[in-house]
């Protein structure tokens, strides 16, 4: 078994793996082996969303692995149609239910929907979720600085984590310092930019032969090196096992720069900005 990846501390003190494994994409027929093959591999956080419609192959997955419940970290999400009070409420029961769990370590609010403008009362639901032990963390997923700022200013409970896009064409170091201040965890989606050409990238294959690792396996690197925590993706049992074998090396300071580099504002999913 690969290294268990090793962990960092949320502001609220609880424990969540810097590596997971993230199963957008999976049709929920697959999930459960896709997930098996993480676990074995020594993956222990798993990320999910209703919107992937895969929470039910998850929580097979989870519950046929013989690991203690202590010893996983598990991510869902709210979909964007279950914004509002009420309808959090009762979207958090359908995922628990579908996943087979008591509870999660991590429930987050997919997308800010700024025009709907329902983010903020959603997350006093999360509040209610985190209060009654049924969520260890509570997080936002997609969120600008403007809707940070907005919670900021109506809520004393800070997002454990703000999952977003990031890779090295999308560094979001505007978020990240924002993160910074105000203790947010960040963690990175599409880390690998989605399968759109950032693997072939001239500058991350050369880095990858110089230390003798893949492409996938030096953007990892580089996102662990910024503290980010992240959530590759893949289906293929010999990929699942090297994204995660990525913790005996290290990238050099030349590398790095060239790395920050290819920083040029590429965006490879949606704007939060106008979504929904």
């Amino acid at each position: 078994m690969s290294k268990i990846p090793p962990a960092i501390t949320l502001n609220n003190g609880v424990r969540m793996p810097q590596l997971g494994f993230g199963v957008w994409q999976v049709p929920d027929d697959e999930a459960a082996s896709v997930v098996a093959t993480a676990l074995e591999a020594g993956y222990r956080s798993i990320d999910t969303a209703s919107l992937y419609a895969n929470e039910e192959g998850t929580g097979r997955a989870l519950a046929a692995s013989g690991l203690p419940r202590e010893e996983l970290f598990v991510t869902t999400k709210l979909g964007n149609p279950d914004q509002g009070y009420d309808p959090a409420l009762r979207a958090f029961d359908r995922s628990l239910a579908k996943l087979g769990l008591d509870y999660v370590d991590l429930y987050l609010i997919h997308w800010p929907q700024p025009r709907r403008d329902a983010y903020t009362e959603t997350w006093r639901a999360l509040e209610r979720i985190a209060a009654d032990g049924r969520a260890r963390a509570i997080g936002v997923s997609n969120f600008q600085p403007a809707h940070l700022r907005r919670l900021a200013e109506g809520s004393d409970v800070v997002p454990a984590v703000n999952q977003i896009e990031l890779h090295p064409q999308l560094a979001q170091q505007e978020l990240r310092s924002l993160h910074a201040q105000l203790g947010i965890a960040t963690e990175a989606w599409s880390p690998l930019g989605q399968g759109k050409g950032l693997l072939d990238n001239p500058v991350i294959v050369g880095i990858a032969a110089r230390h003798e690792r893949t492409a996938a396996q030096v953007v990892l690197r580089w996102h662990l090196h910024l503290g980010n925590v992240v959530i590759p993706k893949s289906v293929t049992p010999s990929r699942i096992r090297e994204n995660i074998d990525v913790f005996d090396f290290e990238l050099s300071p030349a590398d790095l720069a060239e790395l920050a580099a290819l920083d040029d504002g590429t965006r490879l999913g949606p704007d939060p900005d106008t979504l929904g």
